[in-house]
C-alpha cells in the first residue's frame, strides 16, 4: 500500500533556459511542465539503529558502517552491525535550544578525517578530527566565528564535487544578518579543507558563497554538479533552492517566491511551513529526497536541470520527525528520525536509523 500521499503544495518551478550566472538575478517562471513525480513507493527494509538520542547527522563509511552525531550528548557514534559505540565526544559543545553537535562530513567514506559543525560557548564552528576507523582524535579548528543563537544555527556541512567544504549557516534569529555579507550567518560558505576561502568565491577573501538564507539544514549535488539546499521558512513557505555563486536568496525581504529584482526564487516550495520544515537532503539519480521535521514525512522531488517537481510525501506520520537522509552504499537511503529532540513524541525505539529501498528508476 502506498505509504505517502501526494501533497498539493505551492511548488514553484522556475526557469533554467539560460546558462549559470556568477551574479544574482531574479528568477523567472517558465511554462514548460515539471518533471513527473514517482508512482512507485520507496520502502523501509530495516532498522539499522535504535535508541539514539537527538541524532542530527549520519555519514556512511565504506564498509556498511556509519558515524552518527547526537546533538545534546555531543557524542559521535560508530554504528556497526546494529550496535553503536562512542567514537568520540566533542568536549566544547554547548547544547542549548537548536544548537549542539550538528553536521558531520567526510571527503570520502574511507577518509581518515571527520569534519564536524557544532555550537560552542561563543560561536558555531567547524572542526576536523583524525579518524582511525574506530576513534576520533586530535581536534583542530577549521572555521570559527560563525554566529550562534538559541535558534537557526544551520549546521549542515558537505564536501562538493569540487573538493571544497560547503557550510550551511543560519541567521540565529537575527534576520538582518542574512543580508550582511560581512557576517557568516545566514549563508552558504565555501572553504578549503583547511578552512581558507576557496578559490573562485565571489570575494576571494571571504568564505561566503551565497547569502540571504534563513536556516539551511540540507545540502546535496545532482548529477550535473548543481548544488541544492533545503531552507526553513518562517510561517508561510519552506524552500528547495538551487544554490549558485554570488546569489541572494532574499531573506528577510522574501519568504518563498517574490518579485524583488536581484533575489533568487526557490525551485520548489511547501506551504505552510508546518507541512514540511525540511532538514536533511540527499539526491540519488537526480531525485531529491527531503527529511521533514514538522511535516513528519520523506519528500520526493524530481529534478530536471534547473527545474523541480512538486513534492511527493512518503511515510507520512509513520516514523515521526525526520532529521537527516543520505544516500546509502547500496543505492538506497538511510533516514534518521528525530523524535527525542524535545519537539517530538518518542516511540519505544526512538530515535532510529532506517534503511530505505528505492524503486527501480527512482
Amino acid at each position: 500500500m502506498r505509504l505517502g500521499v501526494l501533497l498539493i503544495m505551492s511548488a514553484i518551478l522556475l526557469a533554467g533556459c539560460t546558462g549559470e550566472q556568477d551574479s544574482p538575478q531574479a528568477s523567472v517562471p517558465v511554462d514548460s511542465p515539471p518533471p513527473e513525480t514517482s508512482v512507485v513507493e520507496p520502502t523501509v527494509t530495516a532498522v539499522l539503529a535504535k535508541d539514539l538520542k537527538a541524532p542530527w547527522s549520519v555519514v556512511p563509511l565504506d564498509d556498511d558502517r556509519s558515524l552518527i552525531s547526537e546533538r545534546d550528548s555531543a557524542q559521535v557514534l560508530l554504528l556497526s552491525d546494529g550496535s553503536t559505540t562512542v567514537a568520540g565526544v566533542v568536549d566544547q559543545v554547548l547544547a542549548e535550544g537548536e544548537g549542539g553537535l550538528l553536521g558531520l562530513a567526510m571527503t570520502s567514506p574511507s577518509a581518515e578525517k571527520v569534519y564536524a559543525y557544532y555550537t560552542a560557548a561563543t560561536d558555531n564552528r567547524v572542526v576536523v578530527f583524525d579518524f582511525d576507523g574506530q576513534q576520533l582524535s586530535n581536534e583542530r579548528l577549521v572555521l570559527g566565528g560563525i554566529p550562534k543563537g538559541f535558534i537557526h544555527n544551520g549546521g549542515r556541512i558537505a564536501f562538493g564535487p569540487d573538493g571544497y567544504l560547503y557550510v550551511a549557516t543560519g541567521e540565529t534569529g537575527q534576520p538582518d544578518l542574512a543580508q550582511d555579507q560581512t557576517s557568516l550567518a545566514g549563508k552558504v560558505l565555501r572553504v578549503t579543507p583547511s578552512g581558507n576561502p576557496a578559490p573562485g568565491n565571489p570575494n576571494p577573501r571571504s568564505p561566503v558563497w551565497s547569502w540571504g538564507h534563513r536556516n539551511i539544514q540540507g545540502l546535496a549535488w545532482d548529477s550535473a554538479g548543481n548544488l541544492w539546499a533545503t531552507e526553513f521558512g518562517q510561517d508561510d513557505v519552506d524552500e528547495l533552492n538551487l544554490i549558485e555563486k554570488g546569489a541572494n536568496y532574499g531573506w528577510p525581504m522574501c519568504e518563498g517566491p517574490c518579485d524583488i529584482p536581484g533575489m533568487r526564487n526557490p525551485k520548489a516550495t511547501w506551504s505552510p511551513t508546518a507541512s514540511s520544515s525540511p532538514s536533511g537532503l540527499a539526491i540519488v539519480n537526480d531525485v531529491a529526497w527531503v527529511a521533514a521535521l514538522r511535516g513528519q514525512a520523506l519528500f520526493e522531488v524530481r529534478l530536471d536541470g534547473r527545474r523541480a517537481s512538486q513534492p511527493t510525501a512518503w511515510f507520512s506520520e509513520e516514523y515521526g520527525r525526520l532529521r537527516d537522509v543520505v544516500a546509502s552504499p547500496g543505492g538506497g537511503l538511510w533516514v534518521l528520525t528525530n523524535n527525542t529532540d524535545g519537539r517530538g513524541s518518542p516511540g519505544r525505539d526512538d530515535d532510529q536509523l532506517l534503511a530505505v529501498d528505492l524503486p527501480t528508476g527512482a
